[in-house]
């Protein structure tokens, strides 16, 4: 499990920051048939994701350094290379047109 949740949260921490407030908004993907919520905030120059897997209501929490990715999957501690990190490829979108 844990080489199919690494990738994918770590797809995350390669995700633009948005306009934080107090109450950061809650996102969703879809990995490997499981969907994650997660909500982005900024402490200072880290950013942190957090959320947790929907079905099973396993936490997580990433800390998104300059280089470095760290943190916790339910009780597993996660370390990884930014570097080692995939961008996240959307789907096409398809628009609708008259």
């Amino acid at each position: 499990m844990k080489k199919f949740i690494l990738p994918a949260l770590g797809l995350l921490a390669l995700a633009p920051s948005v306009a934080l407030a107090k109450d950061a908004p809650t996102n969703r993907f879809e990995h490997e048939g499981s969907t994650y919520s997660y909500s982005v905030t900024q402490v200072g120059d880290t950013r942190v994701i957090s959320g947790v897997e929907e079905r099973t209501g396993k936490p997580f929490t990433l800390r998104v350094g300059q280089h470095r990715v760290r943190g916790t999957v339910g009780s597993q501690q996660v370390s990884f290379a930014l570097r080692d990190v995939a961008p996240l490829v959307k789907p096409a979108a398809t628009l609708a047109s008259r």
